[in-house]
């Protein structure tokens, strides 16, 4: 008899290793969409957006002042997992047909560009206002672009603006606060 080999028998360092390699495909779905990359975000997980909203919180709380950090880390966490939720019920609620945690997950994967742009305004462009401001709209149009790519195929084709409306909204209000840190 041959035994199979769960992921309960095998070494921690494997698992640890799969879950990366799976959170650095769907980035790289998300960060170069070319629409075979809804298959990959079916399976979904929490990890990568978890990691990224910890990343766009922590960058986003360092240049808030130190009495505030708190604060802006909490409200950024919010922001994202309250309206990834919010824009997920919307969807279902106008017949999508994706789970309650696979849309949460393409929507917490997908604002990894602005978490790029977060990064690029603290470390490079912190005194340019105009480059700041292009950098993140781009970044804005980029989170975008690959979640409604994602998510347009789950509702029904007469829904899909009042699916996609709330999502541009959501990476609104993420790229506003990006563009007003510090």
């Amino acid at each position: 008899m041959s035994r199979s080999v769960s992921t309960l028998d095998e070494p921690v360092y494997q698992t640890v290793w799969r879950d990366v390699q799976r959170v650095g495909t769907k980035l790289m779905h998300v960060l170069m969409p070319r629409g075979a990359g809804l298959p990959a975000l079916r399976d979904w997980d929490l990890w990568g957006p978890l990691v990224l909203c910890l990343v766009l919180a922590s960058v986003l709380a360092s240049e808030a002042p130190d009495a505030q950090a708190p604060l802006v880390f909490a409200t950024v966490f919010v922001i994202v997992w309250v309206g990834a939720g919010v824009v997920t019920v919307n969807a279902l609620l106008l017949g999508g047909n994706a789970s309650f945690f696979q849309s949460v997950c393409v929507l917490g994967y997908c604002i990894a560009p602005l978490v790029i742009a977060s990064l690029l305004v603290k470390y490079v462009l912190a005194t340019f206002f105009s480059l700041k401001l292009a950098v993140t709209f781009a970044t804005y149009l980029w989170s975008t672009t690959a979640s409604v790519g994602f998510l347009a195929d789950l509702v029904p084709p007469n829904r899909k603006l009042l699916a996609t409306y709330p999502v541009g909204l959501f990476y609104l209000c993420i790229a506003w606060l990006v563009l007003v840190s510090k």
